[in-house]
């Protein structure tokens, strides 16, 4: 059954906003501690390793951050965040990293977990924008997939509510990707396999299920607003095999379970509009006529 650590949102840095970043390290040396003792087959990054400031201060930050992954045994794979590329490029990532940051997949003894790194810097107008590009490798690579997959990405694709978020409550178009978020929708709605799609960016543990599929954002690292006044210090492993399993660990815990079979449910086209339907318009017609 593979296992699969993830980190996201390490932000490491000074302190921003609810983001504590000087605690980034530590936190970093107990999640390594805690790969080493589980031995999953992959671990993943999901972004925003940093807390950004300038070109020259990034580039040292990033290395700082590359470094904290140096423990870890098992293989690495690093998706970028927004704050990674407000000042730094994809390759300058990549140098630091020593890995390319294209999109990717990896075998994992029944199941495929694809890394999806698409453009994540924020337009300032303009929020996130979704290159076609990377969408269309995206859908091309679940239309071909064989057998159950995970898929990892920095922003989340659920559309799910930020009522209550710190963030993005009164900011919800830089939550996820504005028009590109739905075609992606509809193109995990045409695939018959089991998914489960894993996120970072927002900063705190959601699921939500999107025609039965569930949709997870892992809480950041360093955040504090849902654990104040201490720092979450959250990680997550992902199990999949029969079932998914979802676990966060740190100070803002949450978890849960779901047969895989049920994540590959392929639900009815949802109704149109009441009004535009043709045997419930009727059916009104027949109403008001009585």
């Amino acid at each position: 059954m593979p296992k699969i650590c993830v980190v996201a949102d390490i932000h490491h840095g000074a302190p921003s906003f609810t983001k504590n970043g000087p605690a980034a390290a530590a936190l970093m040396q107990g999640f390594a501690a805690f790969c080493a003792a589980e031995a999953p087959d992959l671990v993943v990054d999901l972004g925003d390793r940093i807390s950004d400031v300038d070109a020259a201060t990034d580039l040292r930050l990033e290395r700082e951050a590359a470094a904290m992954f140096a423990p870890i045994a098992q293989p690495v794979k690093h998706i970028c965040g927004n704050h990674d590329l407000d000042h730094l490029t994809v390759a300058q990532n990549e140098e630091i990293l020593g890995q390319s940051l294209a999109h990717e997949t990896v075998a994992l003894d029944g199941w495929t977990a694809v890394m999806w790194r698409p453009d994540a810097r924020i337009r300032r107008p303009g929020g996130f924008v979704l290159p076609e590009a990377d969408f269309l490798w995206l859908a091309g690579t679940l239309a071909a997939a064989t057998g159950p997959t995970a898929v990892f990405s920095h922003v989340p694709v659920s559309g799910h509510d930020q009522a209550g978020n710190y963030y993005f409550q009164n900011n919800p178009d830089v939550s996820t990707y504005p028009g590109g978020a739905e075609r992606v929708r509809a193109e995990l709605s045409r695939m018959a396999h089991p998914l489960v799609w894993i996120s970072g960016h927002v900063h705190w543990n959601t699921v939500t299920f999107v025609g039965g599929r569930p949709h997870v954002t892992l809480q950041s690292l360093t955040e504090t607003f849902t654990t104040h006044p201490e720092t979450a210090g959250s990680y997550g492993m992902l199990e999949l095999g029969e079932e998914i399993a979802w676990t966060v660990h740190g100070r803002d815990a949450f978890a849960f379970r779901v047969p895989a079979a049920q994540a590959a449910r392929r639900w009815a086209t949802p109704l149109p509009p009441f009004a535009e339907h043709p045997e419930i318009r009727e059916r009104l017609r027949a109403q008001a006529a009585e």
